[in-house]
Protein backbone atom coordinates (compact mmCIF):
# COMPACT_ATOMS: atom_id res chain seq x y z
CA UNK A 1 0.00 0.00 0.00
CA UNK A 2 1.21 3.29 -0.98
CA UNK A 3 0.87 6.34 1.64
CA UNK A 4 0.10 9.84 0.15
CA UNK A 5 2.43 12.35 1.62
CA UNK A 6 0.84 14.62 3.62
CA UNK A 7 -0.13 18.09 3.49
CA UNK A 8 1.31 21.50 4.91
CA UNK A 9 -2.16 21.51 7.09
CA UNK A 10 -2.12 17.92 8.55
CA UNK A 11 1.84 18.25 9.37
CA UNK A 12 1.00 21.49 11.01
CA UNK A 13 -2.27 19.70 12.76
CA UNK A 14 0.14 16.82 13.87
CA UNK A 15 2.49 19.33 15.45
CA UNK A 16 -0.68 21.35 17.42
CA UNK A 17 -1.31 17.57 18.45
CA UNK A 18 1.70 16.87 19.83
CA UNK A 19 2.29 19.78 21.57
CA UNK A 20 -1.34 19.87 23.07
CA UNK A 21 -0.66 16.25 24.58
CA UNK A 22 2.63 17.53 25.93
CA UNK A 23 1.01 20.43 27.66
CA UNK A 24 -1.40 18.31 29.39
CA UNK A 25 1.05 15.44 30.12
CA UNK A 26 2.41 17.90 31.89
CA UNK A 27 5.01 16.64 34.34
CA UNK A 28 3.90 12.80 33.95
CA UNK A 29 6.62 11.02 32.43
CA UNK A 30 6.03 9.92 28.90
CA UNK A 31 6.57 6.11 29.72
CA UNK A 32 3.83 6.34 32.49
CA UNK A 33 1.31 7.91 30.27
CA UNK A 34 2.08 5.43 27.58
CA UNK A 35 1.40 2.50 29.78
CA UNK A 36 -1.89 3.92 30.36
CA UNK A 37 -3.01 4.61 27.20
CA UNK A 38 -1.75 0.96 26.32
CA UNK A 39 0.28 2.29 23.38
CA UNK A 40 4.59 2.32 23.26
CA UNK A 41 6.50 5.01 24.85
CA UNK A 42 8.27 5.01 20.93
CA UNK A 43 4.29 5.46 19.35
CA UNK A 44 3.68 8.58 22.00
CA UNK A 45 7.23 10.02 21.24
CA UNK A 46 6.26 10.26 17.98
CA UNK A 47 2.98 11.37 18.35
CA UNK A 48 4.38 14.50 20.72
CA UNK A 49 6.92 15.70 18.12
CA UNK A 50 4.88 15.19 15.43
CA UNK A 51 6.74 12.48 12.99
CA UNK A 52 3.48 11.02 13.23
CA UNK A 53 0.75 13.50 12.41
CA UNK A 54 -2.37 11.79 11.49
CA UNK A 55 -2.04 9.41 14.63
CA UNK A 56 -5.28 6.35 14.35
CA UNK A 57 -7.91 7.56 16.54
CA UNK A 58 -8.12 4.56 18.98
CA UNK A 59 -4.46 5.81 19.96
CA UNK A 60 -5.54 9.58 20.37
CA UNK A 61 -8.82 8.49 21.99
CA UNK A 62 -6.59 5.96 24.68
CA UNK A 63 -4.57 9.70 25.36
CA UNK A 64 -6.80 11.75 25.63
CA UNK A 65 -8.77 9.75 28.21
CA UNK A 66 -5.33 8.84 29.77
CA UNK A 67 -4.87 12.66 30.28
CA UNK A 68 -8.49 13.49 30.94
CA UNK A 69 -8.89 15.70 27.85
CA UNK A 70 -12.48 15.12 25.61
CA UNK A 71 -11.84 14.63 21.89
CA UNK A 72 -14.10 17.37 21.56
CA UNK A 73 -11.41 19.65 23.21
CA UNK A 74 -8.55 18.01 21.21
CA UNK A 75 -10.45 18.51 17.63
CA UNK A 76 -11.42 22.31 18.79
CA UNK A 77 -8.03 23.00 19.77
CA UNK A 78 -5.98 21.20 17.21
CA UNK A 79 -8.44 22.37 14.42
CA UNK A 80 -8.78 25.95 15.88
CA UNK A 81 -5.90 27.37 13.79
CA UNK A 82 -6.99 25.86 10.35
CA UNK A 83 -10.43 27.45 11.05
CA UNK A 84 -8.39 31.00 11.51
CA UNK A 85 -6.11 30.66 8.29
CA UNK A 86 -9.54 30.32 6.55
CA UNK A 87 -11.20 33.34 7.84
CA UNK A 88 -7.94 35.17 6.92
CA UNK A 89 -7.69 33.87 3.22
CA UNK A 90 -11.17 35.80 2.60
CA UNK A 91 -10.37 39.37 1.72
CA UNK A 92 -12.83 41.90 2.78
CA UNK A 93 -14.44 43.07 -0.16
CA UNK A 94 -14.06 47.04 -0.31
CA UNK A 95 -16.16 49.69 -1.96
CA UNK A 96 -14.52 52.88 -3.41
CA UNK A 97 -16.89 55.46 -3.39
CA UNK A 98 -15.12 57.22 -5.86
CA UNK A 99 -15.13 54.20 -7.97
CA UNK A 100 -19.02 53.59 -7.45
CA UNK A 101 -21.11 56.16 -10.02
Amino acid sequence: MVRLPLTPAEVERGQRLGALLRRARGCRSMLDVALASHISPETLRKIESGRVATPAFPTIAAIADTLGLSLDAVWAEISQAERTVEDQSVLPVTRHPSLVS
